[in-house]
């Protein structure tokens, strides 16, 4: 039976694809442009509706979805019959770290993860289908990221590497840690109604974060440290910056208990190489699984 995966090439979907490919289980992937042929892999490109629409009828073990939850849900709601007996997705650790904040925009980002994840499990109820949330906290590993990435990318650029002195402890996810949740939560039912919280092995304040993320580059950049009243005299003058300072000296943590016990997946500390930095192919990163160097 085939797994379709919506957002294949996602950071997660670039380490799901070859495990389901090893797994011999066939895979429908969809993205929104063109992608090389890849063995066991059909690729359908296109904007999530569509794609659904145009491949409605198949018969499905499951849907996999990387991507905003809105569509899907409303793509559900219209189906007279469950397209698949298994859904799982992910939302995000943001519906709960920024429910108290004061910004209107992040207000907006949780509203819409409440939704999604309601609508899926409404949806998914309705259908008879069982169904999985994952709520990562911040992800990396296949040098797509919009979190660290972009800020290594800044600091190869201006050989400069901001620190923040800041102590609010953070759990930084591998993306084929994601991954293999999924395929477990694909073997069995045991997280079936369930949304699970899933964050790194390790926690680590923001400041060690940082410095693990520089010790990590090849190039040599000056570490420049930025003080906790430097960063809040920022947010007074930049307003869009106020949310995500305030949340410097949080613990924006998961819980991995539950996701342990029910699906056996442990994920790895955060131990980031400079190949953690660069956009990984779904090539790439086949071959790094391959090597067991992701």
């Amino acid at each position: 039976m085939t797994v379709l995966v919506s957002g294949a090439t996602s950071q997660i979907g670039r380490f799901l694809l070859p495990r389901l490919v090893a797994a011999q289980l066939p895979v429908l992937a969809v993205s929104r442009h063109r992608q090389p042929e890849q063995q066991g892999v059909r690729w359908l490109a296109g904007d999530l509706p569509g794609v659904l629409r145009s491949a409605a009828g198949g018969s499905w073990q499951a849907i996999v979805s990387f991507g905003p939850m809105d569509p899907l849900v409303d793509w559900l709601a219209a189906q007279p019959v469950a397209p698949a007996a298994k859904i799982i997705a992910t939302s995000s650790m943001s519906v709960v770290t920024k429910q108290n904040s004061a910004q209107a925009d992040e207000q907006a980002v949780v509203l819409r993860l409440q939704r999604g994840e309601q609508g899926i499990a409404a949806q998914a109820a309705r259908l008879g289908m069982a169904w999985t949330l994952l709520r990562p906290t911040l992800i990396y590993g296949a040098g797509i990221d919009r979190s660290l990435t972009p800020i290594v990318q800044r600091a190869r650029r201006l050989r400069v590497f901001p620190i923040p002195m800041t102590h609010g402890l953070r759990q930084p996810v591998h993306a084929d840690d994601i991954a293999q949740a999924v395929m477990a939560a694909l073997a069995g039912d045991a997280a079936s109604g369930q949304v699970l919280e899933i964050g790194g092995g390790e926690r680590l304040d923001y400041q060690q974060m940082f410095q693990r993320v520089h010790a990590s580059l090849a190039e040599r950049t000056l570490p420049l440290y930025l003080p906790a009243a430097g960063l809040r005299l920022l947010a007074s003058l930049v307003p869009r910056a106020r949310g995500p300072v305030s949340r410097l000296g949080q613990d924006l943590l998961a819980d991995n208990a539950r996701l342990q016990a029910l699906l056996g997946v442990q994920p790895r500390g955060f131990r980031p190489d400079a190949a953690t930095w660069q956009p990984m192919s779904p090539a790439q990163a086949r071959a790094r699984i391959g090597t067991g160097t992701c």
